[in-house]
């Protein structure tokens, strides 16, 4: 029988089960490590037998600790020290301090480039929507599409002394926002993410319909940002069949004069309104709940591949939402951003 050390002997007979406890074994019920080993192996052992030198430290304890980088919105430093002083968090991962340590900065930073080298963030995001595919959690009916604006640094204090030429500059209402936008399609029925793209913020909402919509859609929902949406989905204008269902502008409603019409379209509108509500609740887990509110990397392309695990993770919270835990509480109660859970 292995004897454990004191201290994590101490932590297990402790009286409260921790709002952080509860969210990481929820994730570790949730995630489908298996899949994951299975799709990622070829690239993270690649020739491996016969080769010399250390051997690389495990593919699921490395992408348990990769997840926990995204769930707490830590920069390589800040999570080898947040593991070192969290006996919750090397219970997730499986590290025993008394034998070994925490992989350094260098090893995450060295595991996280060859994700974006071979896709493999992506790749991770059709592993978990396959697994709660075959959960029957998604309806594969209709979807809604939209965008949300990612920040990103505009200071020119840098060795370059310019700002990020990937990231752009767009308006928003009377507001100026330098950074990228995230672009996703969502199950109308359960609100979990299935496509995901990300661009420069001055790229229209609607230009990207056409990467968003599955082609089994039989209805795609979006705001007024998406008006003439039909010609991104290679249909006819006005035609009886189109799967577009946009959002009236406010100012042509509000230049109709009251009338019986006027209140059934207003009517229709807020019907409209309260489908497009789900596409809010991925937003709202990646950005309030993972605390991801600025970008962190250079570029597009390594940005888009955090948003890939992002909203990968974050149709997990949501599943587990619908799902609930065991003693019904909701995930919503065992979120990790330390706003909301004190850590």
């Amino acid at each position: 029988m292995k004897q454990i050390p004191f201290a994590q002997a101490e932590h297990q007979n402790k009286k409260k089960v921790t709002c952080r406890e509860q969210f990481l074994a929820q994730m570790d019920a949730l995630v489908p490590w298996q899949r994951l080993i299975e799709a990622l192996s070829p690239s993270y052992f690649p020739n491996a037998a016969g080769k010399r030198g250390r051997p690389p430290i495990g593919l699921e304890r490395m992408l348990r600790i990769y997840f926990l980088q995204q769930w707490y919105a830590l920069a390589d430093e800040a999570l080898e020290d947040a593991i070192y002083d969290s006996q919750a968090m090397r219970d997730f991962i499986g590290i025993d301090l008394a034998i070994e340590s925490v992989p350094d900065t260098t090893t995450l930073l060295r595991f996280r480039h060859l994700l974006e080298q071979h896709a493999l963030t992506q790749r991770i995001f059709e592993e978990f929507n396959a697994s709660l595919t075959d959960q029957g959690l998604f309806m594969r009916e209709d979807t809604i599409v939209d965008a949300t604006i990612v920040a990103a640094a505009p200071s020119t204090k840098n060795k370059a002394r310019q700002r990020d030429p990937a990231m752009k500059q767009t308006r928003k209402g009377n507001q100026w926002f330098f950074g990228m936008k995230a672009h996703i399609g969502v199950d109308a029925v359960t609100g979990l993410t299935h496509s995901v793209a990300a661009t420069s913020a001055n790229i229209a909402d609607v230009t990207m319909a056409g990467v968003l919509v599955r082609d089994d859609d039989k209805r795609v929902y979006g705001d007024a940002g998406y008006t003439g949406m039909w010609k991104y989905l290679d249909e006819e204008k006005d035609a009886p069949d189109s799967r577009c269902c946009v959002a009236a502008k406010r100012g042509t409603i509000k230049k109709m004069e009251d009338s019986p019409m006027k209140t059934l379209l207003l009517a229709f509108e807020k019907a409209k309104a309260s489908i497009r509500a789900k596409v809010e609740h991925p937003f709202h887990v990646i950005k309030n709940l993972f605390g991801y509110r600025k970008v962190r990397y250079k570029g597009l392309a390594k940005n888009q591949a955090q948003l890939f695990t992002l909203f990968a993770l974050g149709n997990l919270v949501l599943a587990g939402r619908c799902e609930g835990d065991a003693d019904g509480a909701s995930a919503s109660r065992i979120w990790p951003s330390s706003r909301k859970t004190g850590y």
